[in-house]
């Protein structure tokens, strides 16, 4: 078989892999990054309900196409979304720590892996479920 033939393929799939690692799972609370759902339109949306702190629009948008993220566990009241919006401006005006201090608050990772040492972080139980990959463990047993 040709050499050159396989070559194709094969930086195909390298070049997805590594795609892949990069862009899916940096964005979880780095303001900075974009997530695998971002559109424009979505983004436009996201700041119009933040800044007007709509709650019921915001749960909406995060639960259009069947969705069903694990943050919706966390912030849960309009009390808690008005904090959450808060950590969304502060983050996107560059104030890190101040909306990272909110997301702790509320429950919420800021990005940062943990969990390297030891059975730390490795799920060996397997108790940890993260259907839609946004940090939130999905257990509901």
């Amino acid at each position: 078989m040709n050499r050159k033939l396989l070559l194709v393929p094969v930086l195909a799939v390298t070049l997805l892999v590594i795609w892949g690692l990069t862009n899916v799972s940096a964005y979880r609370g780095d303001y900075s990054k974009q997530g695998p759902n971002h559109t424009e339109e979505r983004e436009t949306s996201m700041n119009k309900v933040m800044e007007e702190r709509d709650y019921e629009g915001w749960k909406e948008l995060m639960t259009e196409d069947g969705r069903n993220p694990g943050v919706l566990r966390k912030v849960d009241s309009q009390e808690d979304f008005d904090k959450f919006a808060q950590a969304y401006e502060l983050g996107h005006e560059g104030k890190t720590e101040e909306a990272n201090a909110i997301r702790e608050e509320l429950g919420l990772g800021n990005g940062e892996r943990r969990g390297n040492g030891g059975n730390h972080g490795q799920n060996r139980g397997g108790n940890f479920v993260d259907v839609n990959n946004d940090g939130v463990c999905d257990r509901t047993e």
